[in-house]
Order: C-alpha cells, then structure tokens, then sequence
C-alpha cells in the first residue's frame, strides 16, 4: 500500500446472496485519481462499490482505508431512483443534507456547513435554484444537486454510480466536465461506474475493467491498448 492511497483492495471477493460475483481484486486508489470502472451488466460492479462503502463485507480479503479516510468521509451519489426524482425538498435542503454525517449529535447545522453548502451550490451553478422545489427540476438540474449533496460529504473523495444514466448528450458532457473539474480544479479523487466507456476514457486517470474478476487495472492510456480496451471500446482508438 502506497503513502498516497486512499483505498487499497487486497485479494478481494465479494458476494451476493452467499454467491461469490467478483473475486480476485487487487488494486489502489491514490489521492488525486479518477478511476473509472468499467463492465457489462452483471459484472460485479456495484457489487464492488457496496463493499468499497462498507455495506457489503468481504468474502475474502480485505478492503483498506488510508489517509485517514472513513466511510463518513466518501461522498456517494447513488443511481437515481423515480422515488427520488419526486422528492419534495427544496435544492438548499437536498445539499444541506450531505452535511448531516459530519454534523455528529449537534442538533443545528453550523456555520461552517452552510458555508460549505453555499460554495458547493455556486460550484454546480444552482446557486439561483436554491429555493426550487427539487422534483421540478429537470433530470441535469437534479443530478447536479445530488452531486453538490455528496460534494458536502467529503474533501477527499467521491463514489458516483452511473452518475449520467437517462441524461441527454448534451448534460451528459457538462456532467463529465464538471467532474472533471472537481477532480483537477479542486483534487478530489473520483471513483466512478460507467457504461459510458468511451467518455470515460477521455477523463479518466486509471480504468478498472470488471468481469466477476479484474480483468484490468491500470492507467487509462495502457487499457486502451490491451484487448480487453479495444474489444469494449469497439475499434476505439
């Protein structure tokens, strides 16, 4: 494990419903990353993403946490639910909350929070939207706020799954880009599941290639070369 990593998997297996889906997992995430994992259907990946929050244990192996990172301290945007999408909170409450883990048994959120709440929302451009009702947004509107809770969750490191599922080409660029910024501008690490593998290639650091076993681990300029880059990626190059 080296000084810089975050989370270190050390000859992980996973299971679900007692059946072993994805074995063998050995890599790293360093401060910094953006890693990119990558799979078909059915592959383990999210999976790997309940063990790597610690709502799944081992089978097998273990999963580290280094840089005094905690479970409390990982920003997660989950795949949006349609229970979700109606939610009926304003877009300052739904960011508000991502402080809430921090906030241990102080009853009333403190300056701080909602100074950090404030710069995340004026991040993500919703500053004008904060008093919205958030199920009137639309689809790119909602994920950006889901985004701006889970920033409030950490200063080291975000876990998003499928964060552009349903969303059209155009939000699904501005999506990435602002990820991407996060990442670069700000140095939070990115841990992202995607199908989408042709953008992720273009923005991610490092790719992890799942099929029920790491089939790839590695900097994204390598994967693209191996055949398991070319055959997912369908002839790109």
């Amino acid at each position: 494990m080296s000084n810089n990593a975050l989370i270190t998997c050390e000859d992980v297996a996973l299971a679900y419903e007692g059946k072993v889906v994805i074995s063998d997992l050995n890599f790293e995430v360093n401060s910094g990353d953006y890693l990119c994992i990558v799979g078909e259907n059915g592959s383990g990946k999210s999976t790997l993403i309940k063990g790597l929050l610690r709502l799944k244990a081992t089978q097998r192996g273990q999963i580290i946490f280094g840089q005094g990172l905690t479970v409390k301290g990982i920003g997660y945007l989950p795949q949006q639910t349609l229970v979700q999408k109606d939610f009926p909170a304003s877009v300052h409450e739904i960011v508000m909350s991502g402080r809430l883990s921090s906030r241990g048994i102080r009853p009333f959120y403190s300056r701080k929070d909602k100074s950090i709440a404030l710069e995340n929302m004026e991040r993500l451009d919703l500053g004008h939207l904060r008093n919205r009702c958030y199920r009137e947004l639309s689809g790119g509107q909602q994920q950006r706020v889901l985004l701006a809770r889970a920033l409030c969750s950490t200063e080291k490191i975000l876990i998003l799954d499928e964060p552009v599922s349903g969303l059209d080409p155009l939000v699904t660029q501005e999506m990435y880009r602002i990820i991407e910024k996060i990442n670069r501008e700000i140095g939070i690490t990115v841990i992202m599941v995607s199908h989408d593998v042709k953008s992720a290639v273009n923005y991610a650091s490092h790719i992890l290639h799942l099929k029920n076993t790491q089939v790839f681990f590695g900097k994204t300029e390598e994967y693209v070369k191996t055949n398991a880059g070319k055959g997912f990626l369908g002839g790109f190059s």
